[in-house]
C-alpha cells in the first residue's frame, strides 16, 4: 500500500452517478438540505458523545491496565529469539505480582515480549499502551466483538475485579446505552423524513383495493368474515358450479392444507448415505404429486377467472411463479438444483391460513416502497465501499480478502454484520504495515459505525413506522380501548362466578323474645346488622347526651353523616346529568357573557389603542383560543358584533361553530365512557355484595374460616401493614416531602411481610451461589439452614396470607394470577426438596430435574416487589406481536432449512486432512498445527514447524452443524441468525460445495440480520410504547408527555444574584459568569486530561514531569474556585451542586498535591489520575449537548432499574441452573478455567458473555459433548463430565432469546423514549430550552433564599416579570393573569408554592389542551379551569361591588355630616320651626326644578331593571348634565371623583333637592341607624348577584376588568 496507490480510491465513486436513477426525490432541493442539515446536526452531537465515553474508557484503560505484554514462554528463551514453540499452549498472559493475575505453570516464566525483541505489529494493535490504542480498543469491545478476550487477558495481568469492573461497565454503558441512542436519533429523524416523503412513498393503505368490494361469506367454522371481491374482474368461461366451487372457503382450505401437507412431507427429506439413489425416492414422486395438483389449481383458476383475471392479483402472480419454477423443478436434470427455491417458497402460502398473520406481514411488508428503498441503498452502499476497498488493498501482499470484487463484497458484508469484523480489520492492518494502520483503522471504524448504528437504525426506523398508526385513528382507538377497559372491569373473574351456579342460601338469623302470639320467620342476618349498628349508635350518641358528657350531639353520627353527604356530593359531582352541572353550566354561560362583552366593549372604546405592536406570548394566544373555542361551545354569538362582517367571516365562524359542536359531542362521548366505567365499578361490586349476601362460603378463607373472625382480622393486619411516612398537613391536606422521603417511598413499597420475604429469599439466593457440583447442599449443613429458614419463612408467609385472603375462591385470593401460582409452585418444589434432600442424583434424572426446578426461587421477587411485576406484563403483553415475529422468522427458517437438506445433504461432510480428497484415503493419522494465539503475529523461521501432535484421518461433518436433516438445519440456521458462526457457515460451503452457494448464506443473513432481527427490535418497542400508553398518543400529545417528564427533571438555577454595586466582587462575578471564562476552563480540562494519555508509573521518568504539570492545573483550578466563592459568596457558591462537585474535586487536587510532593510513590500517582479523571466529568456540566445526552442516559438508567434488576434475576436462576447441568462438562473449545460452569459466579460471567452473544453458540455445542468424548457416570451427575443435548438445546436458546431478543431491546425502547425528552429541536416543543431558561433566571431573582419554594403571594410578582414566549400583558390579558394567580391559591390554599408547581401551571397554560391532553385528563383540565374562572368572576364582581357600597357609603356619610352642620349652624333657625304659626318655605329655583325632573325620572328607570351596578343597559340612569360639577361621573366603567364641591345651600330645600329627592329624615334615620342600611344594602347586593348568575343579556358592567 503506497501514497500513489491511494489515488485509486475515488474511481468507484463514478458509480453513484449510476444509482442516482433509482433514488429521485420529488422534494425541492432546499427542504432536502433542511432534513440533511438537521438530522447531521444530530448523528454529529450523537457522535461526540459517543466520543465522549470512548475517550473516558480509554484514560481507564490507559491507568487501569497499560500494557499486555507479559506471557508465559519457556524457561529457555532468549531475548530476541522468540518463537511458536516457546509459548504456552494456549498462549496465555500473566501477572509480575505475585498475588495478583494468573502464575504461570512450573517450567515456564513470565517475561515482557517487549522486551524479548517483538515488535508491535508482532504483538498486535489491541491494548491499552497509549491513548490511541486505547480508544481503539474501546471501540472494538464496544462492538461486543473479541471484548470477552481482551477481559480474560487483563484477568490473567492484573487483578480480577479491576477487569470485571471495567468490561462488564463498558459493555453496560457503550454497547447497550450510548450506541443505542443512534438508534433513538434515526427513529426520530425518520419519522420527520417520513412526513416530508409522504407523496413519494405513499400513503398506507388497507390490505384491501379501492376498486373491491367486501362481502360477507360463511366460513368453514360456520361463521362470517368479509371477503374482498373485484366487481370489475372479467369472469372466465367455467361452468358456474366451477366458478362457485373456486369462490368457497372449502376449495381453498383444502389447497391450503395441501400446502401444509407439501411442507411436512419436504420437511421430512433427510440424508440417507452416498449409496441411495436421491432421484426417484419416496420424496421425488411426493413432489411430482403435489407439482401437478397446483399446477391443476392454477390452471381451474384461470378457467375461471380468465387470464387477465387472474394476473391482476399480485397473489396470483405470486402462485403462477411457482407453478412455473416447480414444473421446472421436478424435471430430473434440474431435481435438487437451484429451482429448489421455488419448492420451499410455497410455504409462504400457509400465511393465508391466520388472518392475524396476515395483517401483520401486510402491515411490515405491504408499503414495500420504504423497506425497498432501504434495501436498495444498501446494496448500493455495499458495492461502493467494496469497490473502494478493492482499489486499496488489492495490491497488499500477504491479504486475499480483498484479491477480487466478490472476496472484497465478502469482507465489507462481513463487517456490516458484525460478525469477526475485528478478524479482518486486524488481518489488514498486519498486512498494511505499521505507518498505515491508523489510517486503515480509521476507514474500518467509519465504515463499520456508518453500517452498524446508522444503517441498521434505519431499518428499525422503517418498521416502526409500518407499525405506527395514522393520526386520525389514535384518539379513536384511545375512545374504544376506554370503552374496552369498562367492560372488562363489569365482570367478576371465573372463579368467583362459579358460585353462581349454586342456589341462593342467605345467612339467617331468628328473633326471639317476642310476643308468640304471630309467627315471625327469620330474617336475613344482613338486614338486622342495619338496625344492630343503628341501635349502637343511637346508644353512642345516648350516653354522649349524659350530664357527664357534652351537650352536643354524637359527635360519631356527626362524622359518619359528614362522611356521607360528602360521598354524595362527590357523585353528584361527577355525574354528568346532574342539577348541580347544569346549574354550573349556566352560571359558567353567563359569566363568560359578561366577560366576553366587557372585553368587546373596552376593544371598540379604544382602550388599546396607542400601545406599540409586540408579539403576542403563547400563554395570551392558548388563553384567547379557549375563551374563543368556549363562546363558540355555548353559542354566544352577539349579533351586534357579527352584524357588520363579511360572507367569508361569517362562514369560517360557522365552520368553527361546527367543528366545537363536533368537540362538545366528543366531550359527551368521553363523560359517557367514564360514567360507564363508575357503572362497570359498581355493578361489579353489587355483584360482590350479592355473592357475600347469599352464599355463606363466599369470601371465606378454606371455606373455614369466618369473615370477620378475630383470626382473619388479625392476619390481614399482618400481611397489610406497611411503612407510611407520608405527613399531611393538617389545614391543606397536602402532603409535605420530607428529607428522606425517596427512602420512605422505598420502605413504604411493599408491606412489612413482603420485606421480610424479600431479605429471606436474597439470603438464600446468597447460600445458593456457594453451592456447587463439589459442594452440594445434599452433604453441607451450613447451606442446609438457609433451606430451613427459607421453607419455614415462607410457610408462614402463605398461611397468613390464605388465612387473611384465601386461597383460590375469593375476590383477593392468593392463587389469582400466574404469580400466585409460581409462589405456591416454587414452595411446593423448595418443600419436596427439603423433605428428599436425595444423596445421589444421577444425570437426566427426575432428583436433577428437581434441583433443577429449585432455581427459580429468585423469581420469587417479581410477585413480591410491584415493579416487577410491571415489567412481566409488559413482556407478555406483547406476546401476541412477538409470536407472529417468531412464526415468520422460523417460516424463513424453514424455507432455508428445506432448501439446504435438498442441496448440502452430505455434501459437507470431509476428512479432517485437508491433503485428502476422496473418503476412501481417508485413513491412518497425520499432524495437525495447534493454533497457539490468536492475538500474536510471530513469522515461522526457516526450518521451523508449529506446535501440533497427530490425530487420526476421519471423515466427518463440520463439529458445529450440518444440514443432513432438517432439525440440524434449523439449528445451525438459528445460530446464523443470531449473526453467530455464520462465517463459519459460509467458508465450508463454498470450500466444500462450491463458491456459488455462497449466495445462500449471505441472502439468508441479510435478511435475518436487516429484517428478521430489526423486527425484534421495532416489536418490542412498538409494545413497550403501547404498554406505557405513548402508542396512541397523537403528536401533540405525544409531546406534552415529553414536556411533563422534562419539567420533572428540570430544577432552579440555585445561581446567586450579581452584587449591587460595582466593587470587586460585582467584577469577579462578570467574570466568572463570562461565556470565555467557560470555556476557557473547559479547555484547561480538556488539557489536563491529555495528561492521562500514557500510563503515570512510577518507574517510567516521564511520570514525573506530567504530574507536574497536572498540578500547575490544579492550582488553576484552586484560582477558579476562589474567584467564584469570592463572586457568589461561601453561601451562594454552595446551593449548586455543580459548584459542590467542583469544590470536592479541587479540593482532593489540593489533598493530592500535598501527598505527592511528601511521598512520591505509587499510590499518589494513583491518586492524581483519578483527581483528573473525576474532573473530566465535569465536561459534561459545561456542554450543552453533551449534558442533554448524559440525562438520556441517566433517565434511562433510572426508569430501566427494574428491567436490569430483572434481566438479573434471570441471570441468576440461568446461573444456578447451568451449575446443576453442566458444572462438571469437560473443557472444550470455548469451556475453559475463564468460562464455566462450576461455580455460580463464573456461570454468571459465561451467561453475560452470551448477552453480547460472544460465541454462545460455541459454548452451547461444548455442553452438549457426548459418549465416546466423554467419560459418563449414571450414579452421580457430579461424577461425570458429559453434557445434555436435549438441555443444553433448551437452555441457552431459550436464554438467548429471552435476554438477548427482548430483555435488551426494552433498554433500546426506554432510551427511545427519553431520548425525545431532551433532544427535540426548538419548533418540536410545547416550551423551549430558552422558555425554561428564562423561567429558571426568574425564579432564581424571586426565590431569594433559594430553597426552591415561595409563598404564593410572590407568584404574581414573578409573573410579572416573565418576559418573552411566557409573558403576561397586563394592559390585554389582565383576566388570564388574575386565573393563573388564583390556580395558585386554590391548589395551595395560600400556602407556598414549589417551583414546578408554577412552571406545571405555565405548561399547562401554554398549550392547547384540546389536543395535547387525553381524556381523563382534558376533563379534569377543563374542569378545573371552568372553576376558577367562576371564581374570579365571582371575586372580580365581588370587589367592585366592595367598591361601590363603600362609595354609597361615603356618600352617605358626606350626607349626614353635612346635616350635621347644617343643624348646629341653625339651631336658632329650626327653633323657629318649632311653632306652626312661622313656617316659611323656600321657592325651588330652576335648576332646582331641573333636578326634581331629572329625579322622578329615575324611580321609573329602576323599576324596569334594579341593578346596583352600572351597565350598558341603563346608562341613561347615570348619565351626568355636564354643567353640574359637583356630582360623581362615571365613564368607562370608573368612577370620576368630583373636582370641586358646590357651595353649601343653607336651605332645607335645596339639600332634599342635592340629594335626589331623599327625604331629610331618611338622611338621619340613615345616621341613627347604621346597621339596618348595611343589612338593607347587604340584601340588594345578594339579589344582585343572584339575577347576574341568570341574566341572559349580552350587556354587562366594565368595571369587570377595571379591578
Amino acid at each position: 500500500m503506497s501514497p500513489w496507490g491511494m489515488l485509486r480510491i475515488p474511481r468507484p465513486l463514478i458509480m453513484i452517478r449510476a444509482f442516482r436513477i433509482y433514488f429521485r426525490f420529488e422534494l425541492p432541493r432546499t427542504r432536502i438540505t433542511n432534513i440533511l442539515k438537521r438530522s447531521g446536526e444530530q448523528i454529529w452531537s450523537v457522535s461526540i458523545f459517543l466520543l465522549f465515553f470512548l475517550l473516558l474508557y480509554g484514560i481507564l484503560g490507559v491507568q487501569m491496565f497499560g500494557t499486555f505484554t507479559y506471557h508465559c514462554v519457556t524457561d529457555d528463551t532468549q531475548p530476541g529469539n522468540v518463537t511458536w514453540n516457546n509459548l504456552a499452549i494456549p498462549d496465555t498472559h500473566c501477572s509480575r505480582e505475585l498475588e495478583e493475575g494468573y502464575q504461570c505453570p512450573p517450567g515456564f516464566k513470565c517475561m515482557d515480549l517487549e522486551d524479548l525483541g517483538l515488535s508491535r505489529q508482532e504483538l498486535g494493535y489491541s491494548g491499552f499502551n497509549e491513548i490511541g490504542t486505547s480508544i481503539f480498543t474501546v471501540y472494538e469491545a464496544a462492538s461486543q466483538e473479541g471484548w470477552v478476550f481482551l477481559m480474560y487477558r487483563a484477568i490473567d495481568s492484573f487483578p480480577r475485579w479491576r477487569s470485571y469492573f471495567y468490561f462488564i461497565t463498558l459493555i453496560f454503558f457503550l454497547a447497550w446505552l450510548v450506541k443505542n441512542v443512534f438508534i433513538a436519533v434515526i427513529i426520530e429523524t425518520f419519522a420527520e423524513i417520513r412526513v416530508q416523503f409522504q407523496q413519494m412513498w405513499g400513503s398506507r393503505s388497507s390490505t384491501t383495493s379501492t376498486a373491491t368490494t367486501q362481502m360477507f361469506h360463511e366460513d368453514a367454522a360456520g361463521g362470517w368474515q368479509l371477503v374482498a371481491v373485484d366487481v370489475n374482474k372479467p369472469q372466465g368461461r367455467a361452468p358456474a358450479c366451477l366458478q362457485k366451487m373456486m369462490r368457497s372457503s372449502v376449495f381453498h382450505m383444502f389447497i391450503l392444507s395441501m400446502v401444509a401437507v407439501d411442507v411436512i412431507v419436504a420437511a421430512s427429506n433427510y440424508y440417507k448415505g452416498e449409496n441411495f439413489k436421491r432421484q426417484y425416492d419416496e420424496f421425488y414422486l411426493a413432489e411430482v404429486a403435489f407439482t401437478v395438483l397446483f399446477d391443476l389449481e392454477a390452471l381451474l383458476k384461470i378457467w375461471c377467472l380468465g387470464f387477465t383475471g387472474y394476473i391482476s392479483s399480485s397473489l396470483h402472480k405470486f402462485e403462477l411463479l411457482l407453478v412455473i419454477g416447480t414444473t421446472l423443478h421436478i424435471y430430473p436434470d434440474l431435481y435438487h438444483s437451484q429451482f429448489t427455491y421455488f419448492q420451499v417458497l410455497r410455504v409462504v402460502r400457509l400465511i393465508k391460513i391466520s388472518p392475524a398473520l396476515e395483517d401483520f406481514v401486510y402491515k411490515i411488508f405491504g408499503p414495500g416502497k420504504k423497506l425497498g428503498s432501504l434495501v436498495v441503498f444498501t446494496a448500493s452502499l455495499l458495492i461502493v465501499m467494496s469497490a473502494i476497498s478493492l482499489q486499496m488493498f488489492c495490491f497488499v501482499e500477504e491479504l486475499d480478502r480483498f484479491t477480487t470484487f466478490p472476496r472484497a463484497f465478502m469482507s465489507m458484508f462481513q463487517i456490516l454484520t458484525q460478525e469477526g469484523w475485528v478478524d479482518v480489520m486486524d488481518q489488514t492492518l498486519n498486512a498494511v504495515g505499521h505507518m498505515w494502520a491508523p489510517v486503515v483503522a480509521i476507514y474500518f471504524i467509519l465504515y463499520h459505525l456508518f453500517a452498524t448504528l446508522i444503517l441498521l437504525s434505519l431499518f428499525v426506523a422503517v418498521i416502526l413506522d409500518n407499525l405506527e398508526l395514522d393520526e386520525d385513528l389514535k384518539k379513536l382507538k384511545q375512545l374504544k380501548q376506554s370503552e374496552a377497559n369498562a367492560d372488562t372491569k363489569e365482570k367478576l373473574p371465573l372463579r368467583l362466578r362459579i358460585f353462581e351456579k349454586f342456589p341462593n342460601r342467605p345467612q339467617m338469623v331468628k328473633i326471639s323474645k317476642l310476643p308468640s302470639d304471630f309467627t315471625v320467620p327469620k330474617i336475613r342476618e344482613s338486614f338486622m346488622k342495619q338496625f344492630i349498628d343503628r341501635q349502637q349508635q343511637d346508644t353512642s350518641c345516648l350516653l354522649r347526651r349524659l350530664p357527664s358528657a357534652s351537650s352536643s350531639s354524637c359527635d360519631h353520627s356527626k362524622r359518619s353523616a359528614i362522611e356521607e353527604n360528602r360521598y354524595i356530593d362527590q357523585k353528584l359531582r361527577k355525574s354528568v346529568f346532574s342539577i348541580r352541572a347544569r346549574n354550573l353550566l349556566e352560571k359558567e354561560t353567563a359569566i363568560n357573557k359578561i366577560l366576553r362583552a366587557c372585553t368587546r366593549q373596552r376593544m371598540l372604546s379604544g382602550s388599546f389603542e396607542g400601545q406599540p405592536a409586540k408579539e403576542r406570548s403563547i400563554l395570551s394566544v392558548q388563553h384567547h383560543i379557549r375563551q374563543e373555542r368556549r363562546s363558540l361551545r355555548h353559542g354566544s354569538n352577539s349579533q351586534r358584533i357579527s352584524r357588520g362582517k363579511s360572507l367569508e367571516t361569517l362562514t369560517q365562524d360557522h365552520s368553527n361553530t361546527v367543528r366545537y359542536r363536533n368537540a362538545q359531542r366528543e366531550d359527551s362521548e368521553i363523560k359517557m365512557i367514564q360514567e360507564k366505567k363508575e357503572q362497570a365499578e359498581m355493578k361489579r361490586k353489587v355483584q360482590e355484595e350479592e355473592l357475600r349476601e347469599n352464599h355463606p362460603y363466599f369470601d371465606k378463607p378454606l371455606f373455614i374460616v369466618g369473615r370477620e373472625h378475630r383470626f382473619r382480622n388479625f392476619c390481614r393486619v399482618v400481611v397489610r401493614a406497611r411503612f407510611n411516612a407520608s405527613k399531611t398537613d393538617p389545614v391543606t391536606g397536602a402532603v409535605k416531602n420530607t428529607k428522606y422521603h425517596q427512602l420512605y417511598d422505598l420502605l413504604g413499597l411493599v408491606t412489612y411481610l413482603d420485606w421480610v420475604m424479600i431479605i429471606v429469599t436474597i439470603c438464600s439466593c446468597i447460600s445458593m451461589m456457594f453451592e456447587s457440583p463439589f459442594r452440594r447442599v445434599m452433604h453441607a449443613p451450613t447451606l442446609q439452614i438457609a433451606e430451613y429458614v427459607f421453607v419455614i419463612f415462607m410457610s408462614i408467609e402463605l398461611n397468613l396470607k390464605i388465612m387473611a385472603d384465601g386461597l383460590f375462591f375469593t375476590p383477593t385470593a392468593v392463587i389469582r394470577d400466574f404469580g400466585g401460582v409460581m409462589d405456591i409452585f416454587i414452595y411446593l418444589v423448595s418443600l419436596i426438596f427439603l423433605c428428599w434432600m436425595p444423596q445421589n442424583v444421577p444425570a437426566k434424572s427426575g432428583a436433577q430435574l428437581l434441583m433443577v426446578l429449585r432455581c427459580l426461587r429468585p423469581l420469587r421477587i417479581f410477585k413480591l416487589v410491584p415493579q416487577m411485576r410491571k415489567v412481566v406484563r409488559e413482556l407478555f403483553s406483547g406476546f401476541k406481536e412477538i409470536f407472529l415475529v417468531s412464526i415468520l422468522l422460523l417460516t424463513l427458517m424453514l424455507v432455508f432449512a428445506s432448501f439446504g437438506v435438498q442441496l448440502f445433504a452430505g455434501k459437507l461432510a470431509k476428512c479432517n486432512d485437508p491433503h485428502i480428497i476422496s473418503r476412501e484415503d481417508c485413513h491412518g493419522i497425520f499432524r495437525i498445527n495447534v493454533s497457539v494465539s490468536k492475538n500474536l503475529n510471530l513469522k515461522l523461521r526457516p526450518g521451523e514447524k508449529k506446535p501440533g501432535f497427530w490425530v487420526p484421518r476421519v471423515w466427518a461433518n463440520p463439529r458445529n452443524f450440518n444440514f443432513d436433516n432438517v432439525g440440524n438445519a434449523m439449528l445451525a440456521l438459528f445460530e446464523v441468525l443470531s449473526l453467530k458462526g455464520w462465517v463459519e457457515v459460509r467458508d465450508v460451503i463454498i470450500h466444500r460445495v462450491g463458491p456459488i452457494h455462497g449466495i445462500y448464506i449471505h441472502v439468508f443473513v441479510f435478511l435475518g440480520c436487516m429484517i428478521g432481527l430489526t423486527l425484534f427490535v421495532g416489536v418490542v418497542i412498538a409494545n413497550f410504547n403501547e404498554n406505557k400508553g405513548t402508542a396512541l398518543l397523537t403528536v401533540d400529545q405525544r409531546r406534552w408527555e415529553d414536556l411533563k417528564s422534562r419539567l420533572k427533571i428540570a430544577q432552579p438555577l440555585h445561581l446567586p444574584p450579581r452584587p449591587d454595586n460595582d466593587g470587586f466582587r460585582a467584577k469577579m462575578y462578570d467574570i466568572t459568569q463570562h461565556p470565555f471564562f467557560k470555556r476557557t476552563i473547559a479547555v484547561l480540562v480538556l488539557a489536563q486530561s491529555v495528561l492521562l494519555s500514557v500510563k503515570w508509573d512510577a518507574a517510567d521518568p516521564v511520570t514525573v514531569p506530567l504530574a507536574t504539570m497536572s498540578v500547575v492545573f490544579t492550582f488553576i483550578f484552586v484560582l477558579e474556585v476562589t474567584m467564584k466563592i469570592i463572586a457568589m459568596s461561601p453561601s451562594g457558591f454552595w446551593q449548586s451542586r455543580r459548584n459542590r462537585y467542583d469544590l470536592l474535586v479541587t479540593s482532593l487536587g489540593v489533598i493530592w498535591v500535598i501527598l505527592h510532593f511528601a511521598l512520591l510513590n505509587a499510590y499518589t500517582y494513583m491518586m492524581g489520575a483519578c483527581v483528573i479523571v473525576f474532573r473530566f466529568f465535569s465536561i459534561c456540566g459545561k456542554h450543552v449537548t453533551l449534558k442533554m445526552l448524559l440525562l438520556t442516559v441517566v433517565v434511562s438508567m433510572y426508569k430501566s432499574f427494574f428491567i436490569i434488576v430483572g434481566m438479573f434475576l434471570l441471570l441468576l436462576c440461568y446461573a444456578f441452573a447451568g451449575v446443576v447441568l453442566f458444572g462438571t462438562v469437560k473443557y472444550g473449545e470455548n469451556i475453559n478455567r475463564h468460562a464455566n460452569f462450576s461455580s455460580a459466579g463464573k456461570a454468571i460471567t459465561v451467561l453475560f458473555r452470551i448477552v453480547t452473544g460472544e460465541d454462545w453458540n460455541k459454548i452451547m455445542h461444548d455442553c452438549m459433548v457426548q459418549p465416546p468424548f466423554c467419560t459418563p457416570d449414571n450414579s452421580t451427575y457430579w461424577k461425570t463430565d458429559c453434557g445434555n443435548y436435549a438441555g443444553a438445546l433448551m437452555y441457552f436458546c431459550s436464554f438467548y432469546v429471552i435476554i438477548a431478543y427482548i430483555m435488551l431491546n426494552l433498554l433500546v425502547a426506554i432510551i427511545v423514549e427519553n431520548f425525545s425528552l431532551f433532544y427535540s429541536t426548538e419548533e418540536d416543543q410545547l416550551l423551549s430550552y430558552n422558555d425554561l431558561r428564562h423561567f429558571q433566571i426568574i425564579w432564581n431573582m424571586v426565590d431569594d433564599k433559594r430553597e426552591g419554594v415561595i409563598p404564593t403571594f410572590r407568584v404574581k410578582f414573578l409573573l410579572r416579570l416573565l418576559r418573552g414566549r411566557l409573558e403576561v400583558d397586563l394592559d390585554k390579558d389582565k383576566l388570564l393573569f388574575k386565573h393563573m394567580c388564583y390556580e395558585m391559591e386554590r391548589l395551595h390554599n395560600g400556602g407556598d408554592v414549589t417551583f414546578h408547581d408554577v412552571l406545571s401551571m405555565l405548561s399547562y397554560r401554554s398549550v392547547d389542551i384540546r389536543k395535547s391532553l387525553q381524556l381523563e385528563e382534558l376533563l379534569a383540565r377543563e374542569q378545573l379551569e371552568y372553576t376558577i374562572e367562576e371564581e374570579v368572576a365571582k371575586q372580580t364582581i365581588r370587589m367592585w361591588l366592595k367598591k361601590c357600597l363603600k362609595r354609597i357609603r361615603a356618600k352617605q356619610q358626606q350626607s349626614c355630616s353635612i346635616i350635621h352642620s347644617l343643624r348646629e349652624s341653625q339651631q336658632q333657625e329650626l327653633s323657629r320651626f318649632l311653632n306652626p304659626p312661622s313656617i316659611e318655605t323656600t321657592q325651588p329655583s330652576e335648576d332646582m326644578n331641573a333636578l326634581n325632573q331629572d329625579n322622578s325620572v329615575q324611580p321609573e328607570t329602576s323599576s324596569q331593571q334594579q341593578l346596583l351596578s352600572p351597565t350598558l343597559s341603563d346608562r341613561g340612569g347615570y348619565r351626568q348634565d355636564t354643567g353640574d360639577a359637583g356630582k360623581p361621573q362615571r365613564k368607562f366603567g370608573q368612577w370620576r371623583l368630583p373636582s370641586a364641591p358646590k357651595p353649601i345651600s343653607h336651605s332645607v330645600s335645596s339639600v332634599n333637592l342635592r340629594f335626589g329627592g331623599r327625604s331629610t329624615m331618611k338622611s338621619v334615620a340613615c345616621k341613627m341607624n347604621p346597621m339596618s342600611d348595611a343589612a338593607s344594602c347587604g340584601s340588594e347586593v345578594k339579589k344582585w348577584w343572584t339575577r347576574q348568575l341568570t341574566v341572559e343579556s349580552d350587556e354587562s358592567g366594565e368595571d369587570l376588568l377595571d379591578i
